[in-house]
């Protein structure tokens, strides 16, 4: 019995970790550990970027984070060699950035990017996995166009749209839970403010809240996720307009029609232009709720400028949408929208002329079709996109590639080359002893007039020569002159003429010897 003291005292004395009034043992040197990196953890955001090339995505990566403010070239150019790499040549690709601070000190967020170019129902198992109860938050799908084969945007658009419907429906009943809860989220969200005046539930600044109904066509079709859509290439709208012969109602329609659909799905529109300055990094930024501790940054829409437009999410509206241009069916397009990405995703091939689209056109439940009635590839019918142009005088042709047609050039210039030659072969030798009087007609009509100075004085050679001849001529018919002073004349005149007429038929060259005295 007097032992057990003792043992207690050694088995306490044993022991080198404090234990806490409940009994239970805690190490206090990895609660302060984790206490630190929770401190120091950067708030996580993903972007799942849909669409597009290996090259577009990367220039929409570079545009995203590339630094803006003064004197950030330096800085620019010390980060470059640390920029992560972009793995996006196959399937699902994968990269991250770090959104830094004005002050370019600290880390504000770090961005992974998840990148998909085809939207293949064999990748909904790889998009999957990236949507979960803790990620959906703080999660912004983009998806990429380009103004290159504007033509094509709607039906991509669709099949992106089913693709993600068709992953977000096989999802857990609790991360639906939390994609709901985002997008009430979104919806409440006071329209037209800056992200920073406004919070979660419509909450102003000021501490009371915002209620705006809804209007007709917006947030018909939520997929829970924010959606932005970033059309790139602006700079070749003017390619567009001089190759293809669009004009202002190509483009308008262009507008409405994506303006539209995108208000269905509360998502934001933006057009960006490589090497020029636009507010995509601001719409990221703000979309994912990455405010700077330092400078406030602004985002305001445009709907003028045709190669800058930005229209953010909840800024939108029918009554907007209707004035860029009358007699735009927005009813007819939002009901046709909704019905028609209920379908599961197909590979965009198998879905391109197909005759359930043409019917679907003519009782107006495709809004692809609709849309393709309207904005023709250039390069399958340009007689319907062009009614008014003949046939043989279209503006739009199908150039081949360089190197083939420079190898037909080579071709033409070589046949050309040989009939030459063949002709040149055929030819007889040209007479060289020809009479300085020969073809003075010919001579004359090319070359003109042949003048030279004489004494300081401009003497036409032509006319000189025709003197001359007057002169011998009249000269001549004088029968009774004395025979030693005509000879001597005679021959005087037939050396000026002899001289005169080298001139006419060799300009700039000395004339031909004249006969002796």
């Amino acid at each position: 019995m007097e032992s057990s003291p003792n043992r207690g005292a050694k088995a306490s004395g044993s022991t080198s970790r404090p234990t806490s009034k409940d009994g239970s043992k805690k190490n206090i040197w990895s609660s302060l550990l984790d206490g630190v990196a929770n401190g120091k953890r950067l708030p996580e955001k993903n972007l799942l970027i849909l669409g597009g090339t290996p090259e577009s995505q990367r220039e929409f990566l570079e545009t995203f984070s590339a630094e803006t403010s003064a004197g950030a070239g330096l800085i620019n150019d010390k980060r470059q060699r640390r920029t992560p790499p972009i793995a996006n040549q196959f399937a699902l690709g994968y990269t991250y950035r770090d959104v830094l601070d004005a002050d370019h000190e600290d880390t504000l967020a770090r961005v992974s990017a998840y990148l998909l170019s085809e939207p293949s129902p064999s990748f909904t198992p790889l998009l999957k996995p990236l949507l979960t109860p803790q990620s959906v938050p703080e999660t912004l799908v983009v998806i990429l166009l380009d103004w290159s084969d504007p033509w094509t945007w709607i039906r991509r658009l669709r099949e992106w749209v089913r693709l993600l419907r068709s992953v977000l429906v096989s999802l857990d009943d609790q991360t639906k839970i939390v994609m709901e809860e985002t997008m009430t989220e979104w919806r409440d969200r006071k329209r037209g403010m800056d992200a920073h005046s406004t919070g979660a539930g419509g909450a102003s600044s000021s501490g009371g809240t915002v209620a705006i109904p809804l209007g007709p066509g917006e947030w018909d079709e939520g997929l829970g996720i924010p959606m932005c859509v970033v059309c790139q290439g602006a700079d070749k709208i003017e390619k567009l307009e001089k190759d293809h012969g669009w004009h202002e109602e190509q483009f308008d329609f262009v507008l409405q029609f994506l303006r539209t659909i995108l208000l269905k799905h509360g998502a934001s529109l933006i057009y960006t232009t490589p090497f020029h300055a636009n507010s995509l990094q601001s719409l990221i930024h703000s979309s994912l709720e990455i405010h700077s501790l330092l400078k406030r940054q602004s985002l305001k829409h445009n709907v003028i400028d045709r190669d800058k437009i930005l229209v953010p999410a909840n800024w939108d509206s029918w009554g907007k949408i209707r004035i860029i241009r009358e007699g735009f069916d927005m009813e007819g397009i939002s009901i046709a929208w909704s019905i028609e990405i209920q379908d599961a995703p197909e590979p965009l091939e198998n879905s391109q002329n197909t005759g359930q689209e043409s019917e679907s056109a003519e009782d107006g439940t495709s809004a692809v079709a609709i849309f393709e009635q309207t904005i023709q590839d250039p390069k399958r019918d340009t007689s319907i996109a062009m009614p008014n142009i003949a046939v043989g005088n279209k503006l739009e042709v199908e150039t081949s590639d360089m190197q083939v047609f420079l190898a037909k050039q080579v071709e033409i210039l070589e046949q050309l080359r040989a009939e030459d030659d063949k002709e040149r072969s055929n030819k007889p030798a040209p007479q060289l002893d020809m009479s300085p009087m020969e073809d003075e007609g010919r001579v004359n009509e090319h070359i003109g007039p042949v003048q030279f100075n004489m004494g300081g004085i401009q003497v036409d050679a032509e006319d000189m020569l025709k003197k001359l001849k007057d002169r011998e001529a009249s000269r001549a018919q004088k029968k009774d002159a004395a025979p030693t002073n005509a000879g001597d004349e005679k021959a005087h005149n037939q050396a000026l003429a002899n001289f005169f007429a080298g001139l006419v038929k060799k300009p700039g060259a000395s004339p031909r010897g004249s006969p002796s005295a």
